[in-house]
């Protein structure tokens, strides 16, 4: 009896030790599951990361951290160090981040910005973290975040102005003006953060990783006058990624007196890509894509495109200023080549998005090339078009380069989708009078008409090759016309559209003047002269590239069965879109829309690294 008492004795001090469940063991897991715990954070999950709740568990403050944040967070911040004390610092701004969420405490917010600060640029000698430590990362995008809406209004907007601002344990004073930011000349308003914009439409959203809070800005509407008198092909609803950096001064010291002081500044991804902060270069962060889908979805850009077709008086602008076709979405950079992109048949610089998009994340691209977007009217005559494309690219050769002491402005790259690609290739040929003769058997100096009316034909129908262009980009180009515009639905759709009514009269008065020497009885549209077969079409495809510039074509087949010669992109037919002569061909699998296919953007990106390597 004694010895079952004995045993059962033993048992229970057994169980209480816990041996009848072994408490420390391992089990198999899903490695994704369990990557996804270790790395898990406020910022992407509903809970703290690990190495918070470590701090929290090694502190004995978990249980009151679920009960009481912040007396918990306030037993943190008071037994800070002065020095090291790097998983304090990475918790507090953690659990600060994670408390605002759920408060809604703007205060917290700013407090998790600078506790991320003061562990990644403290003034005393801690040695900078790792970089393979996983806080480095995450930090930052606490400091971003935190910063980003921490200065977040009710309307949504980001406020900068001097001040200062509550902390939980203490108080910071901001020097900030968001005047102080210039960008192309201008200023900037209504920033918005770039965390709060979903983003649709575009194949792939870009963000540049670093520090700072990644905003959208738009240009001072105060300065809207000035921008289209001063700068007209700056869009005036054009968004701006910009970064605000939060320059606190001794952030240890500051957080152990409760009180700190602290800069904002404002920089544009067109100005800087890094800021100084202590001993080293820290790139800043910028969100690209969602100021291109912002302006792009602001813009007017997409109602233009059927009716810009049908009326030549259909203003793209939608305002009365002395705009040209030539669009700007970024300043003017000197040393940089132009890469003019132009779209198609009822199209707009809007189909270019994926391109845009992809091209402004490469550094070897933006730190060489400035793309300028050029929009027209597409129902006008192709030769008219053309013209006119070419006397605004002279007119801005000149407006920025008036010495040509720019050897960048005269290394132009042309690219043409579809109908801007006969517009492209029209600025790189010789013609003579062949197009000329089209209209009159006259010579140029026979011809009874006014200077306007000569000088508007001679633009549309003599074309000599631009000196500053040096190489064409052909994407989809009814090189000898699109089978489509010899249908009968296509003859009926030309009836529709309206050209300019300046032309008409034009036309008209050169008749008249001219008895029996205009061979014109009306003003073709743009359909008409891509009808296979047709004189302009015709004399177009027979001109060679001049002698100097580079050509490339990229074909879209939509079928990738059946013999090349037979393939089409359901507009225009491969037969159409070779040429020979040209430095090399592209076949990509799409439909007519090829600009935002990645094998046209891959291709695009490949030629213009090319152009960079030739003399």
């Amino acid at each position: 009896m004694k010895r079952a008492a004995l045993l059962l004795a033993c048992l229970g001090l057994w169980g209480c030790s816990g041996w009848f469940a072994v408490p420390v063991r391992v089990h198999e897991a899903d490695p994704t599951l369990v990557q996804r715990e270790v790395t898990s954070n406020v910022l992407n999950s509903e809970a703290v990361s690990q190495l918070s709740a470590q701090v929290l568990q090694r502190l004995d403050l978990y249980t009151q951290y679920q009960e009481d944040p912040v007396g918990a967070l306030r037993t943190l911040h008071d037994g800070l160090e002065h020095s090291g004390d790097r998983y304090r610092l990475f918790a507090l701004s953690e659990l600060a981040y994670a408390y605002a969420e759920k408060s809604h405490d703007r205060s917290f917010y700013l407090a998790s910005a600078v506790y991320a600060y003061a562990l990644l640029f403290s003034e005393l000698d801690d040695p900078p973290l790792d970089a393979s430590d996983p806080r480095l990362r995450v930090a930052c995008d606490l400091y971003n975040r935190g910063l980003a809406e921490a200065l977040t209004a009710d309307d949504g907007e980001w406020q900068i102005a001097s001040g200062s601002h509550a902390l939980p344990f203490g108080s910071l004073e901001l020097d900030g003006d968001a005047a102080a930011l210039s960008w192309g000349g201008y200023h900037l308003e209504a920033f918005v953060p770039a965390a709060d914009l979903e983003v649709f439409g575009l194949r792939n959203r870009y963000r540049r990783a670093g520090i700072g809070a990644p905003l959208v800005a738009g240009l001072w509407k105060a300065d809207t006058d000035k921008v289209v008198a001063g700068h007209r092909r700056l869009p005036s609803n054009l968004k701006v990624a910009v970064t605000g950096f939060l320059r606190i001064a001794e952030p240890r010291a500051g957080l152990a007196a409760g009180k700190l002081s602290a800069r904002l500044e404002m920089y544009s991804a067109d100005d800087q890509l890094s800021v100084h902060v202590g001993q080293h270069e820290w790139p800043l962060e910028y969100d690209l894509s969602s100021a291109l889908a912002y302006t792009l979805g602001e813009s007017h850009w997409w109602d233009f495109e059927l009716a810009g077709f049908f009326s030549a008086a259909v203003n793209p602008w939608h305002d009365k200023s002395n705009r040209d076709g030539l669009v700007l979405v970024h300043p003017y950079r000197r040393g940089r080549i132009p890469v003019v992109l132009i779209h198609g048949t009822a199209s707009s610089p809007g189909r270019w998005a994926d391109l845009l998009n992809e091209l402004e994340i490469d550094d070897r691209v933006v730190s060489h090339y400035q793309i300028w977007l050029y929009i027209y009217n597409t129902g006008n005559p192709v030769g008219y078009s053309a013209g006119v494309m070419r006397e605004t690219l002279e007119r801005a050769v000149a407006e920025f380069d008036p010495e040509g002491s720019d050897p960048a402005m005269h290394q132009m790259v042309l690219v043409g989708h579809s109908q801007g690609g006969l517009l492209a290739k029209l600025a790189v040929v010789d013609s003579g009078l062949r197009f000329w003769h089209q209209t009159t058997p006259l010579e140029p100096d026979q011809l009874v008409s006014d200077p306007d009316t000569k000088k508007v034909l001679e633009e549309a129908s003599i074309f000599t090759p631009e000196p500053f262009v040096k190489r064409v980009i052909f994407v989809c180009t009814p090189q000898r016309g699109s089978y489509l515009a010899a249908w009968s639905a296509a003859k009926l759709t030309s009836s529709f559209v309206e050209l300019p009514s300046s032309l008409t009269k034009q036309l008209s008065d050169l008749v008249s003047r001219n008895p029996g020497k205009i061979a014109l009885s009306a003003m073709p549209t743009s359909i008409d002269n891509m009808r296979p077969g047709s004189d302009f079409i015709t004399v177009l495809a027979s001109l060679p590239i001049a002698p100097g510039v580079h050509a490339h074509s990229i074909i879209a087949r939509e079928d990738l069965e059946g013999p090349l010669e037979d393939a089409s992109d359901g507009v225009v037919k491969y037969q159409s879109a070779h040429i020979d002569g040209v430095e090399s061909e592209k076949i990509v699998h799409s439909s007519h829309s090829a600009q935002g296919n990645p094998e046209t953007i891959e291709e695009i990106r490949r030629i213009l690294l090319v152009h960079l390597q030739q003399p």
